[in-house]
């Protein structure tokens, strides 16, 4: 039976991809890609010719089924986002857990994640923390909030450029303005940038400075 691998892309400089990785992708039956134009610009910069199929958020729920009897059937599958780790705040997970109750070996290669380095440049304690990824949009998001603001260890989050100085924002209400925390954008890109400071810093500065990129929000636990 061949097997699901899980494999970590750039979040920013092509360059940042293990040899394991090119060799999985250079030697699988089909890539599993988020979106098969953004996979395409990395399979190019590295001559990769494999086929690649879409599997994203919007159609994972019936593709599942197929993709698993297919490697029940003996295809070797990767399965790549946009950037970074699949399942971590992308899809991947319901193919993962179809795989494993069905028996076909999964394996995650060690890579790429845009969490990691901005909890170690933050500066903030990085021996326990709590990963939230995206907060709710609109329902349950300031219960969301209220519960991340007692916790005793570091918070990290994923937010959009267009969202960011709201998040930060609230951040600032529910956890106090005082509150340390960074904010990093673009890592491993040409502008990558990290802002540190009290909450009400950050949202001074992304008032006063356009938010772009994608970022990563990393504030400090409440006092033990």
């Amino acid at each position: 039976m061949a097997t699901l691998t899980i494999v970590p892309t750039p979040v920013g400089n092509l360059e940042d991809i293990t040899l394991r990785a090119l060799t999985v992708l250079k030697s699988c039956d089909v890539i599993l890609a988020e979106d098969t134009r953004t996979t395409g610009v990395l399979l190019k910069h590295y001559g990769i010719t494999t086929p690649m199929l879409s599997h994203h958020k919007f159609n994972e729920h019936k593709t599942v089924e197929n993709l698993v009897k297919r490697l029940q059937g003996g295809e070797s599958m990767a399965l790549v986002s946009d950037a970074g780790t699949p399942c971590i705040s992308d899809p991947g997970f319901l193919l993962v857990r179809q795989c494993v109750a069905e028996g076909v070996t999964v394996e995650c290669l060690p890579g790429a994640t845009a969490m990691v380095p901005a909890l170690v440049v933050s500066g903030l304690p990085s021996d326990r923390f709590h990963f939230e990824g995206f907060l709710p949009v609109k329902k349950g998001r300031q219960t969301r909030l209220k519960q991340l603001a007692v916790l005793p260890v570091t918070v990290v989050l994923y937010e959009s450029p267009y969202r960011v100085l709201k998040t930060l924002t609230q951040l600032a209400e529910f956890f106090g303005a005082e509150r340390q925390a960074s904010a990093s954008r673009e890592i491993s890109k040409h502008f990558e940038e990290t802002v540190r400071g009290s909450l009400s810093e950050l949202v001074d500065h992304f008032t006063a400075h356009e938010p772009r990129g994608e970022f990563v929000l990393v504030i400090a636990g409440t006092p033990e």
